[in-house]
């Protein structure tokens, strides 16, 4: 149930939501004035969502920013949690990598440069609608493919959100290791999160974010005047992020 409220609630924050809506409430509304005042309010919403300035400055307060591991440092393994990372084309039995794959991507790396000696990787279906589609399996089945050996390789995906994420990964350490160090491989933007999860059940790790948005500051004039739709979808992941810490505050997971 929570799972589900949380997909509605950030659904329904969305900046694109509330644009559609306010355009669909002046196709109703008689009041010449107010049709116009809601006109002219989805228009602002439009205009300042769609500015990538706005949201990229606060994606740079949220994001970790990237660690590097030094050459001679090795972990026990590299915790990589779902999400957004594979999918599957179920007819032709062909993996679809989508755009968070570079949590994966890094910490394959990672593990043949020797610096992390075991893969954990952590994610289930992580959606309403397919719900049989468990990330970390099918992830485990592309390394397992390009020679990564299964004993190598350890697998949660019963995992639908951050908090589960830590919970399973406790145990897969609880019963695979008896001590050592463990690198959480996630997104930046994902990184708040998950470190505070994974502190809260007692694990230690040392963060290593990846796939950020931002990078140094752009000073070309098309960024700062130029609508983006691309501001529209970091908003939505933004205020997905930002809610999921809030929630999770609340809820005693962090």
């Amino acid at each position: 149930m929570f799972f589900i409220i949380s997909k509605i609630t950030a659904f329904l924050l969305a900046p694109l939501t509330w644009i559609i809506i306010l355009l669909v409430t002046g196709l109703f509304v008689r009041n010449a004035k107010r049709k116009k005042r809601i006109y002219i309010t989805a228009v602002v919403f439009s205009i300042f969502f769609t500015n990538p300035v706005i949201i990229d400055e606060l994606l740079r307060c949220w994001e970790i920013p990237y660690t590097a591991v030094e050459k001679n440092s090795v972990y026990e393994a590299g915790i990589i949690l779902g999400g957004g990372m594979v999918t599957i084309d179920q007819i032709n039995d062909k993996l679809i990598f989508q755009e968070n794959t570079d949590r994966f991507l890094q910490g394959l790396h990672l593990y043949k440069n020797g610096q992390i000696k075991k893969i954990i990787l952590s994610g289930g279906a992580g959606n309403l609608v397919f719900k049989n589609f468990l990330e970390a399996s099918l992830i485990k089945r592309y390394l397992v493919e390009i020679g990564v050996p299964e004993a190598d390789i350890l697998v949660d995906s019963a995992s639908d959100n951050t908090y589960q994420n830590a919970v399973n990964c406790k145990e897969i350490i609880k019963n695979n290791f008896s001590d050592g160090r463990y690198l959480l491989i996630t997104s930046s933007l994902h990184m708040k999160r998950a470190w505070a999860c994974f502190s809260k059940q007692g694990i230690t790790v040392s963060a290593y974010p990846t796939n950020k948005f931002v990078g140094l500051r752009r000073t070309d004039v098309g960024y700062y005047l130029i609508p983006s739709t691309g501001a529209l979808s970091r908003w939505e992941k933004f205020i997905h992020e930002v809610l999921g810490y809030v929630i999770y505050a609340i809820m005693g997971y962090l």
